[in-house]
């Protein structure tokens, strides 16, 4: 629920902010492309360091203020998953259907990230060496879309033109 509300709240925050302070989409999804490029990097290079660091909260009974950090944000709710839902947020202007559009792929994305957790036990137990894997795979990957983003954004700006593939 926190998570929802936070998203919620960003994406109307976000899309108003946008409006008053002139900022384009393409700088907006520059912003992102650089976000998800340097936490997919650091996610990387932890990875590739195999050292688990557990959190300083790990050992402390469970509380209703670890509920909204650190875990709806910034675990759950990203950063760079705040400046999707604005840039998407921004992206249906007005129109009420593609505003339920986004809301209900947030929620979606949401209840799958809920129903991860409930099972994290049984899913880890079974796939858990194929899980760190695919985690290495897709942080590689997220670095790429990161870059990706970057460099589309900056074609968009208007810095240079984007090669054809």
């Amino acid at each position: 629920m926190f998570s929802a509300a936070a998203l919620a709240l960003a994406g109307v925050l976000g899309r108003s902010m946008l409006e008053n302070f002139e900022i384009s989409l393409p700088v907006l999804a520059l912003t992102g492309g650089v976000i998800l490029f340097l936490v997919a990097l650091q996610t990387v290079l932890q990875q590739s360091a195999g050292a688990v660091n557990f959190p300083k909260w790990a050992d402390q009974p469970p509380d209703l203020k670890l509920a909204f950090t650190p875990l709806a944000f910034p675990t759950i709710v990203t950063p760079y998953g705040i400046a999707a839902v604005i840039v998407f947020a921004t992206l249906a202007g007005n129109r009420y259907d593609a505003e339920l559009t986004v809301a209900g792929i947030v929620l979606l994305i949401l209840t799958l990230d809920w129903t991860a957790m409930l099972f994290a036990e049984t899913i880890l137990k079974w796939v858990g060496t194929a899980l760190q894997v695919f985690a290495v795979v897709l942080g590689v990957t997220q670095v790429a879309l990161g870059l990706q983003v970057i460099l589309h954004s900056l074609a968009m700006i208007g810095v240079f033109a984007e090669p054809a593939i």
